[in-house]
């Protein structure tokens, strides 16, 4: 039997809704004031959410959405300005504290840091996107207790490539085995899957038709004791609300 060593999270998604209401309307400013007409709708952007990461979203955009548009500097440099100035209106954006974490979340984190579990992330976004969340949802020094965040371009080949998770493994010193990862979308659970590590999803309005197969469990939220969460696919038992007993006892099934 492999002893749990650690949890590793998605943040977008994930963490807290920050797709629709933080990453979407950071992109939509950025444009704006950079004077072009572009508006990624909730229905775009869920297309575009098929795209990891946010300066290759941006590519994938132009070159279906906007194919006869001819940039007046290089493209590569403009679309790193774009992404730099969508991600300081995220930030401005979880600043104010208009992003709550998922239901679930805050109460999961909580016991597994008391525990004394070992906690990483890893991510697309942005390592300042990361931390900025944390801080303003957890406290200051929430970011302390993750060992690991892999975040933005730390590996060159993004989700659903499983380079990200083989990356906080080799740091941690750990096994797929012996760790479970939280994960919202069919990208991070190919990417978790692939890196050998065992899967939870918390699905979002974007990702809930997304095929989850070879997840060990499937799930709208986390779930807390006066809202039970709805199992979508797997095994939970008896229980109503992801917590580190039903973490272990996921874990331990082979």
């Amino acid at each position: 039997m492999t002893k749990l060593r650690a949890l590793i999270f998605d943040v977008d998604g994930t963490l807290a809704d920050t797709e629709q209401y933080g990453h979407r309307v950071a992109f939509n400013r950025a444009f704006a004031d950079a004077g072009f007409d572009w508006d990624w709708s909730v229905l775009l952007y869920g297309e575009l959410l098929t795209v990891a990461g946010g300066k290759e979203r941006i590519r994938f955009y132009l070159q279906q959405h906007r194919p006869d548009f001819q940039p007046a500097t290089n493209l590569d440099e403009l679309i790193a300005k774009l992404h730099k100035a969508k991600t300081q209106n995220y930030q401005q954006l979880v600043g104010k504290r208009s992003i709550p974490l998922r239901p679930g979340v805050k109460r999961l984190l909580e016991e597994a840091h008391s525990q004394g579990m070992r906690l990483a992330i890893a991510t697309t976004t942005a390592l300042t996107n990361v931390t900025t969340l944390l801080k303003q949802t957890l406290g200051a020094d929430s970011p302390s207790w993750f060992e690991v965040i892999a975040a933005g371009d730390i590996v060159p080949a993004k989700k659903p490539a499983p380079d990200i998770y083989k990356y906080v493994l080799q740091t941690m010193g750990l096994e797929p085995q012996e760790c479970v990862a939280i994960e919202d979308s069919y990208q991070g659970l190919q990417a978790a899957l692939k890196a050998g590590i065992k899967t939870v999803v918390t699905v979002n309005d974007y990702t809930r038709n997304d095929d989850f197969s070879g997840a060990i469990l499937v799930l709208n939220h986390l779930g807390e004791p006066e809202e039970p969460f709805t199992l979508l696919a797997g095994d939970a038992g008896d229980a109503s609300y992801l917590d580190m007993v039903l973490v272990n006892r996921l874990c331990d099934r082979e």
